[in-house]
């Protein structure tokens, strides 16, 4: 879950995750929209590839890559678990602050 968290903390690879949800990309086109080098995407897509968000695929010359959002589901489940944590303790609070007090 932190390599999904450490992968997700950066915007180049947010916009790369973004744009593989539209479907399997060739690397260079995804590297087009960054002004950044060939050798920083490829970078980014070794970030990702290590934290289970993408997958490559080879066609001899060509590497094709292809969202893997099942990673997701680790950090999404926490997620969920912290937001409900947290609802709950703030309705307490809400409560709480809406109950009225006795001299």
């Amino acid at each position: 879950m932190d390599a999904v968290f450490g992968a997700l903390a950066d915007s180049t690879r947010r916009a790369i995750l973004a744009r593989l949800a539209e479907g399997p990309t060739k690397v260079g086109d995804l590297a087009m929209p960054f002004a950044i080098s060939l050798p920083a995407v490829s970078r980014h897509l070794k970030v990702l590839e290590r934290a289970g968000l993408l997958a490559r695929d080879r066609e001899g010359r060509v590497h094709r890559c292809r969202l893997e959002a099942g990673a997701m589901a680790g950090a999404a489940d926490w997620i969920a678990a912290t937001r409900a944590f947290w609802e709950d303790r703030l309705e307490r609070l809400a409560e709480y602050l809406e109950t009225p007090k006795e001299d």
